[in-house]
């Protein structure tokens, strides 16, 4: 069927008078430009990523180098001329974002708050002095041993700084008093003291995220070996399914201690060990039994209060629909895995951990 005449002519005209979204701006000429196309074109991502950022000269630095870790291919006359174009083109960023008409290119929102690293130093220094004893060190807040009303908020998760913008909404909150521990007048920090502060508070932001320090494994063998090995064969029952000179002989030096931790609190945890990759976890067993004494094995496919269904060895699927007539048996080889993590203490599991990586 053809489209009428007018309503092409309107949709035609529909499209040319709707607003274009405005091109993403790209960096400013200067010397050095080409050796920041050259080298970021070349490695994981476009310059254009970075025209939204803003650093001093350390921070500058200390990006460039990052990058040249990873991969990047750069001379020292070019990571000079790159450090040197970018600290001049691309400096901290103050007042509202986006100053200068430096757009942010990719995800994220577009005025989203840059963080000075220098500046966050200083503001460290000002969170120590007024902020750490009620809101911790992490900016998370504080509960132990310390009384209900001086427990700091999570300010990490705060509104008031999550949509801060270089102090803008810190500041207004810090007018209408808040208690610091020097027990001066929250209204005192401003100016420069005031962006350091918003500074330090967005740089525990960004920690927090999946690419930040607070993500990455911690050493987890603090625990006691001795006292996991008598867990092991007491209270924990685990030498029920387990021994320490059969199944899991040399498990220490199978998996290192973050994945031996992984693997027994969440044994269906499937990744790669030391030695290569990891065998997959063993499967949830089904047994079915229907109302004419029929028999069905095979693995769980899918187990709620109203289906049920499974595969056999032979790779034919079976599914019911759940009766009181129907016997449904569940056999999962983890249950036992399971049921600790219900009994387990913080103490026990760096216990276990220990223990097992002694087990070379």
């Amino acid at each position: 069927m053809r489209t009428p005449v007018f309503l092409v002519f309107t949709l035609t005209l529909a499209a040319q008078q709707r607003p274009s979204a405005p091109a993403p701006r790209g960096l400013p000429d200067g010397p050095g430009k080409d050796a920041v196309v050259r080298v970021c074109g070349s490695s994981c991502h476009g310059p254009q990523i970075i025209s939204g950022k803003g650093y001093t000269p350390q921070g500058w630095t200390a990006v460039t180098n990052a990058m040249i870790a990873r991969g990047a291919k750069a001379t020292p006359e070019e990571t000079n001329d790159i450090v040197e174009y970018l600290a001049k083109n691309l400096p901290p960023r103050s007042g509202t974002a986006g100053a200068g008409g430096v757009g942010f290119i990719g995800a994220g929102p577009d005025d989203a708050h840059v963080v000075d690293v220098e500046a966050a130093g200083r503001g460290k220094a000002i969170y120590a002095a007024e902020c750490v004893s009620c809101h911790g060190p992490k900016g998370r807040g504080v509960s132990d041993g310390v009384p209900p009303a001086q427990r700091g908020a999570d300010i990490v998760r705060s509104l008031v700084v999550l949509k801060d913008r270089y102090g803008a909404t810190i500041g207004d909150f810090m007018k209408r008093g808040h208690p610091m521990q020097s027990g001066k007048p929250s209204a005192s920090i401003v100016g420069s003291e005031l962006q350091d502060l918003s500074h330090f508070l967005h740089q525990k932001v960004t920690d927090t995220l999946r690419n930040g320090p607070y993500s990455q494994v911690i050493n987890v063998l603090t625990g006691d070996a001795k006292a996991g090995e008598a867990y092991f064969h007491g209270a924990g029952g685990c030498v029920k399914c387990h021994d320490a000179k059969g199944d899991l002989a040399g498990v220490g030096s199978k998996y290192d201690p973050p994945t031996l931790q992984q693997k027994f609190l969440f044994p269906r945890a499937f990744g790669r060990g030391v030695l290569g990759p990891v065998k997959p976890p063993k499967p949830v067993l089904l047994t079915v039994t229907t109302q004419d004494g029929k028999t069905f094995k095979g693995t769980l496919v899918h187990l709620d209060d109203f289906n049920a269904s499974l595969r056999d060895s032979s790779g034919e699927y079976y599914s019911w629909r759940r009766t009181p007539a129907l016997k449904v048996t569940k056999e999962d080889p983890y249950a036992g895995h399971n049921a600790l993590l219900d009994q387990y203490t913080d103490k026990n599991m760096h216990d276990i951990v220990a223990y097992l990586e002694k087990l070379k």
